[in-house]
């Protein structure tokens, strides 16, 4: 008979820890290294644009080192060594985005009168009114500029310009514009990294120095652009011309808004987003044809055809990428075609979520700013979750392409559509409402015309017009495209005007769309049971909009829009010359179709009178906001005080926001708190001291004599 022997503390520890341990290490031994590497490199990325202030240079680097210094030490320990790689990953991304941002001009100071500008001309874009032209090498007077300048031009001006040519002219400028709210969209952040200092309005005739004067491989791209809209806007009229020479060229600013609007809300916008459908039809429509013709001429006999057709399909592939832009979509369809290309060189077959992760890793290695954009998000996430889902469901779907016979492989290819719209659809659904507070109810009715449409009628006749160009007979083509466009625009107008098309959903916090992020990534890389696990953050995430709370009020950046929340939705007061696009935004931020209008009265908690209106909080406090113009309402009582004009000291001691403290400060926005207070955030709070965020003005003498005026330039929305 054995005795029981006296068991330490240590190891009944060691005991108790022993089986979660071995789970760990399995997990850390069977997960797929790869696909994990582009993930911890944007979770780096990040971290680094999460930051309120710039970070030593030294930080990425070292942390990517070491980690994998330590990776290699642990190579016998699977979990360790899987922490370290990723950590190292993480470390990449940071460094990259770091690297990144300081290879980039500082931003450069836009002068707030009218001026000369003497600059070269890189790109000239249609606007559904009037054309705009994207300015190099600027010079301001005497001074050079450092960054390019876009500005709208009179009518009629643009004609005679062309990518290369040296021209001057008069114009009104402007810095890049800053969050209509806290945490809105920055634009100031994607003019840095654009490379764009100042937007603006020509004011008077373009005088052009000298044409040609300057050349370049991306001068050349860009009045290949410009010939191929002219082309395609002589052959088809209209909004099908604009929607036909974006899908040829990636210009989407000629589109007229109410179009654009309808495709987004009939969940086709993603057909104007170059993408994967465009490049895979591009190279399967050139991969066939140089097949076939090699077959047909015997030349098959001789060469691969299979191979020499892969090489054709991806050389096409990459000509449309440069011809569109080369934005991240387009990057990340052709990285992965060139993958496939290459598996079938080497007699391999596609490599799926491997060439996925490696498209990823290739696009946030050089452009680490873009995992913050919707490209990236929307369509890494759509074919992240098309290659999971097909993956998981190959039984199933092996067995619908099975069918037999013309009405059921008919029906087989609707459902396979229905399915993969779906999927898409799903996955970038969290993504729109993030970025523009939009879901889209009908994508799959729109989808189940639109893509077919697309992919057998309007991109293949628009290569053969690309292709007919030179000998001008591109009509014979882009005149059917223009048809099958028409009727594309007629879905999308069709589906738009469906009741709920396009509801609009309140602002997702930073920490729900992680979530999303997060669940999404579980549910597609991960195997087995734990894949399962993706779906708490997932939940979590997409209920996020309606658990945080919406602000109570809301400043934009030049005092001009006050919105105010009541218990019946919000309400605004717009001051001569608000932006009509800035009030859209806030809006659409919100949730609601449109801003009321402040009007004297009681509404709900909100008593507005010709001086002033007060909003009362649900503890008793209360936010007084002074109307423009001579009046003597008393402040004494109010938790907040609020007001277009400069208070200069009047509501002392009392918090304010006033017109000195957005110039100051940027944005604001105000929540009531239990506790009888009012909490409030600016957005340079929120975005901190970085390279693209605008230096606070220091006034000399405490406050400033004059504030700069706050000049609305109602130009068209931004991207």
């Amino acid at each position: 008979m054995a005795f029981a022997q006296p068991i330490s503390g240590a190891r009944v520890a060691e005991a108790g820890l022993a089986r979660p341990l071995a789970a760990l290490a399995m997990l850390g031994g069977g997960v797929r290294l790869l696909l994990w590497v582009p993930v911890a490199m944007g979770a780096g990325s990040v971290a680094y644009f999460a930051l309120g202030a710039e970070p030593a240079r030294w930080i990425g680097g070292t942390v990517a080192l070491a980690a994998l210094a330590g990776a290699l030490l642990c190579r016998a320990l699977p979990l360790p060594r899987l922490l370290l790689a990723i950590l190292c990953a993480a470390g990449v991304g940071f460094g990259a985005a770091q690297l990144r941002t300081a290879t980039l001009p500082p931003l450069a100071e836009v002068p707030t009168r009218a001026v000369i500008v003497t600059a070269t001309v890189k790109e000239v874009e249609a606007l559904p009114e009037g054309r705009r032209v994207r300015l190099g090498g600027a010079t301001i007077g005497d001074a050079a500029f450092g960054r390019d300048i876009r500005v709208r031009l009179r009518d009629g001006d643009a004609s005679v310009l062309g990518p290369g040519d040296r021209i001057q002219l008069r114009a009104l400028l402007r810095a890049p514009a800053p969050p209509a709210v806290p945490g809105g969209f920055d634009f100031q952040r994607f003019a840095y990294f654009d490379g764009l200092g100042a937007v603006g309005t020509a004011l008077g005739p373009v005088t052009v120095l000298a044409q040609g004067a300057e050349s370049g491989a991306s001068l050349w791209l860009a009045g290949v652009r410009q010939v191929v809209l002219a082309r395609v806007g002589a052959a088809v009229a209209g909004a099908d011309g604009a929607v036909a020479a974006a899908l040829l060229t990636g210009a989407r600013a000629a589109i007229p808004t109410a179009d654009l609007a309808a495709m987004r809300d009939s969940g086709l916008a993603h057909l104007l987003s170059v993408s994967g459908l465009h490049v895979a039809i591009v190279a399967g429509v050139v991969f066939g044809t140089v097949r076939l013709l090699l077959a047909v001429t015997g030349l098959a006999l001789i060469v691969h055809a299979k191979k020499v057709a892969a090489v054709a399909g991806i050389i096409a592939a990459f000509g449309y990428m440069l011809l569109t832009g080369s934005e991240v979509p387009m990057q990340r369809a052709v990285a992965m075609a060139a993958l496939f290309a290459l598996a079938v060189l080497l007699d391999r077959h596609g490599i799926g979520m491997r060439a996925l992760a490696l498209a990823a890793i290739v696009v946030l290695a050089f452009q680490p700013e873009a995992v913050l954009g919707p490209s990236f998000q929307m369509s890494f996430g759509a074919v992240l979750a098309l290659i999971a889902a097909y993956e998981f469901g190959k039984p199933w779907l092996d067995r619908v392409r099975a069918a037999k016979g013309l009405p059921a492989r008919l029906a087989a290819g609707l459902l396979l559509l229905c399915f993969t719209s779906l999927v898409a659809s799903a996955a970038t659904a969290p993504f729109a409402a993030w970025h523009f507070q939009r879901v889209q109810i009908y994508g799959i009715a729109a989808n189940a015309l639109a893509v077919p449409l697309t992919s057998i009628v309007v991109m293949p006749a628009g290569l053969l017009g690309l292709l007919l160009m030179p000998l001008g007979l591109e009509g014979l083509a882009l005149v059917p495209m223009g048809w099958a466009v028409g009727a594309i625009l007629w879905a999308a107008r069709t589906v738009a005007s469906w009741p709920g098309a396009a509801p609009l959903t309140p602002a997702m916090p930073a920490w729900g769309i992680l979530a999303v992020a997060g669940g999404l990534l579980t549910l597609s890389l991960c195997r087995g049971r734990a894949a399962v696990l993706g779906i708490v953050p997932l939940v979590l995430g997409l209920a996020s909009p309606w658990v945080v709370a919406q602000p109570d009020l809301i400043m934009n950046p030049t005092a001009r829009i006050i919105a105010m929340r009541t218990d019946t939705g919000y309400a605004a007061q717009a001051v001569s010359g608000a932006s009509r696009i800035e009030r859209e935004m806030i809006a659409a931020r919100l949730a609601v179709p449109a801003l009321d209008t402040l009007a004297e009265g009681t509404r709900g908690n909100l008593t507005c009178t010709a001086q002033s209106c007060t909003l009362r909080g649900p503890a008793g406090q209360a936010i007084l906001l002074l109307r423009p113009g001579p009046h003597e309402a008393r402040c004494d009582d109010a938790t907040l005080v609020v007001a277009a004009e400069p208070l200069r000291g009047r509501c002392r001691p009392s918090p304010m926001i006033d017109r000195f403290s957005v110039w100051r400060e940027g944005a604001h926005a105000a929540w009531f708190t239990a506790d009888g207070g009012v909490r409030v955030v600016s957005d340079r709070a929120l975005r901190g001291d970085r390279p693209w965020v605008a230096p606070a003005p220091l006034p000399s003498a405490g406050r400033p004599s004059r504030l700069p005026e706050a000049r609305t330039l109602d130009l068209p929305a931004e991207e």
